[in-house]
C-alpha cells in the first residue's frame, strides 16, 4: 500500500485496538470464538451466498444467453462445478430463482431490529462477503481484506499499490470530511464462484501510477499465496478515480458474472459516454472479458458497459425473479434505487430531479429521495429468515442518514404495504412503474454511518458502519467504532 510513517503508525494503533467479542448466540455460524491476535496469510473464501446475490432477469437486465461461459475457463477442477459449468449458468441453476416471489404487503417498522456488536475497532470496513461455510471477508479502506474464519482472523490480501485512505481515531471529535484518501481504497469484495478452487478473491481499490494519476481497478488475489500484496490477475483496470465518486461494489450475479459499480471519478460529462468507464454499471467473466450478450451501445461503446448514465451506484442486488435493483448516490440529495435494464441510460448528469424525468427519454428511478439526502450505499435483498420483517425486501445502509433503509418493491397491480409509516411510497407518473416502491427508515443514529449490508448463507444480516472515515454526526465515532453488527428482530 502507499502510505507515509504517519499512517503507518496510525494504521498499527488501530490493529492492536481492534478486538473480537464473545458472540452470545450460537446461530452467529463460522464468527463465534474468533480473536484478531493473527494477521498471515491462510486459506479462505467468501462466496455471494445462496440467495442474496440475485439474478439477471429477463427485461431487467437479461443474461438470458444458452449458459455458455465468455472466456470463463481457468484450467481449475471444482469438483463438479468447475468454472467451465457455472459462469453463464442458466437462470433456473441460481438456488434464489423465484419466479413466483411476493413481496410482504405488512409494514417492516412493526418488527423491533436490535444490533449485536461482534466486533469493535474496524478501520473503516466497506464491504462484506461470505463463504459457504460462514467465513466472512471484510475490507477495510486502509488497505486490507480480512478474513474470519470462526476461530481467527487473518489479512488475505493487502494490495501493495492501493492507497491508505486513512482514518480518525475512535471516539475523536474531528470532522475532516476527507480522510488521507478521501472516498477512495481497498473498497468492495467478491469471490470466485468455484471458490475455493480456485482460492481467487476479488477486491476493488484506488491506486495512483507512476505519472500520479487516481484509478480504481479490480483484480483477483489468491489466499492461499504467501504475498497477499500481489494480484494473480488484473480483471479491469482504468476505472477512473477521484476523492469522491468512486462507486466500487462488486459482486457476482446469479449467472457467475461479476458486476461493478463504477462512480464517475469527478468527470460527469464521461457518464453519457459508453465508451468511457466512468458512471457504468459493468458485467464482465471472472477474467474481465465483456459477456458475450451484453448491449451494443454504439461505435466507441466500451462492450463491458451494462448500464450508463450513473453518478455513483454503490449498491446492487437482485430479486427473486431476477430483476436487478441499484443504490446510487445523487447530488445534494436526489439519491436513487433504480431498476437496471441493460443497455439503459440513466441520466447523469442530465437529469436528476424527479419532476424533470417525464419526456426526457432517461431510464426513471424507482425511488428519488428529493432534497433530502439519504446517501444509500450497499445493499442486500434478505431472503433469510432470521429477520422475518425484512424478507424479500431491500435494505440499504444510509451513511450521511445514519439509518438503515427498507424498500419493499412491489410489481405493478399488487398489494402495497402501509404507506403511514412509510417515508414515501412513490405512485408518480415521473417513477418507473414496473414496481412501486414502499421506502421505510428504521435504526436512526443507532449505529451512526451504515455502510454496508449483507446476509450470511444461514440467513443472518450483518451491517458494517463507517464512523471512522471523518463524517460522522453526533456521538460518532464511539471509542469502538467501526463495529461489525449482526441484526436480530425482537
Amino acid at each position: 500500500m502507499q502510505r507515509d510513517s504517519t499512517d503507518r503508525v496510525a494504521t498499527a494503533r488501530g490493529r492492536s485496538r481492534r478486538r473480537f467479542l464473545a458472540l452470545a448466540a450460537a446461530g452467529a455460524a463460522g464468527l463465534a470464538g474468533c480473536s484478531t491476535e493473527t494477521a498471515t496469510p491462510t486459506g479462505g473464501g467468501s462466496d455471494p451466498g445462496d440467495g442474496t446475490d440475485g439474478s439477471d432477469g429477463d427485461d431487467g437486465g437479461s443474461d438470458s444467453s444458452d449458459g455458455s461461459d465468455d472466456d470463463a475457463g481457468d484450467g481449475s477442477d471444482g469438483g463438479g462445478a468447475t468454472p467451465e459449468s457455472v459462469v453463464g449458468r442458466s437462470i433456473e441453476e441460481w438456488s434464489g430463482y423465484d419466479a413466483e416471489w411476493e413481496p410482504p404487503t405488512s409494514s417492516p417498522l412493526e418488527a423491533t431490529l436490535d444490533a449485536e456488536v461482534l466486533v469493535e475497532n474496524l478501520e473503516v470496513p466497506w464491504d462484506i462477503a461470505f463463504a459457504p461455510d460462514g467465513d466472512m471477508f471484510v475490507t477495510e479502506r486502509v488497505g486490507r481484506v480480512l478474513r474470519f474464519d470462526g476461530e481467527n482472523v487473518s489479512t488475505v490480501a493487502e494490495p501493495t499499490e492501493a492507497i491508505d485512505a486513512g482514518s480518525i481515531e475512535p471516539g475523536s471529535d474531528e470532522r475532516p470530511w476527507w480522510v488521507t484518501g478521501g472516498e477512495g481504497g481497498t473498497l468492495g469484495v467478491a469471490v470466485h464462484p468455484t471458490f475455493p478452487d480456485p482460492a481467487r478473491i476479488y477486491v476493488y481499490y484506488t491506486y495512483t501510477n507512476d505519472e500520479g494519476t487516481k484509478y480504481n481497478k479490480v483484480a483477483a488475489f489468491d489466499t492461499e499465496s504467501e504475498t497477499p500484496g500481489e494480484p494473480v490477475e488484473t480483471v479491469v483496470d482504468g476505472i477512473p478515480a477521484n476523492n469522491y465518486h468512486n462507486g466500487g461494489r462488486i459482486t457476482f450475479g446469479p449467472r457467475n458474472y461479476l458486476w461493478i459499480t463504477c462512480g464517475d471519478g469527478g468527470q460527469p460529462d464521461d457518464a453519457q459516454d459508453p465508451g468511457s468507464l466512468a458512471g457504468k454499471i459493468l458485467r464482465v467473466t471472472p477474467h474481465g472479458a465483456p459477456v458475450r450478450d451484453n448491449p451494443g451501445l454504439g461505435d466507441g461503446a466500451d462492450p463491458r458497459v451494462f448500464t450508463y448514465g450513473h453518478r455513483n451506484p454503490q449498491g446492487i442486488v437482485w430479486l427473486p425473479d431476477g430483476t436487478p435493483v441499484s443504490s446510487e448516490h445523487g447530488p445534494t440529495g436526489r439519491d436513487e434505487i433504480n431498476r437496471l435494464v441493460a443497455g439503459d441510460n440513466y441520466s447523469w448528469n442530465e437529469v436528476f430531479k424527479p419532476e424533470d424525468y417525464p419526456g426526457s427519454g432517461f431510464h426513471p428511478p424507482l425511488f428519488n429521495t428529493g432534497a433530502q439526502s439519504f446517501a444509500p450505499t450497499g445493499s442486500l435483498f434478505y431472503t433469510g429468515d432470521s429477520v422475518p420483517a425484512l424478507r424479500n425486501r431491500m435494505v440499504t445502509g444510509g451513511l450521511v442518514s445514519q439509518q438503515l433503509v427498507v424498500t419493499t418493491l412491489t410489481p405493478e397491480g399488487g398489494t402495497l404495504p402501509p404507506a403511514e409509516d412509510a417515508h414515501a411510497q412513490v405512485t408518480d407518473d415521473w417513477s418507473d412503474q414496473a414496481y412501486t416502491a414502499t421506502v421505510h427508515t428504521t435504526m436512526q443514529n443507532e449505529l451512526g454511518r451504515i455502510r454496508h449490508v449483507e446476509q450470511s448463507p444461514n440467513g443472518d444480516i450483518y451491517v458494517i458502519t463507517s464512523n471512522r472515515d471523518g463524517r460522522a454526526k453526533g456521538e460518532f465515532p464511539r471509542e469502538r467504532d467501526d463495529v461489525l453488527v449482526r441484526l436480530t428482530q425482537a
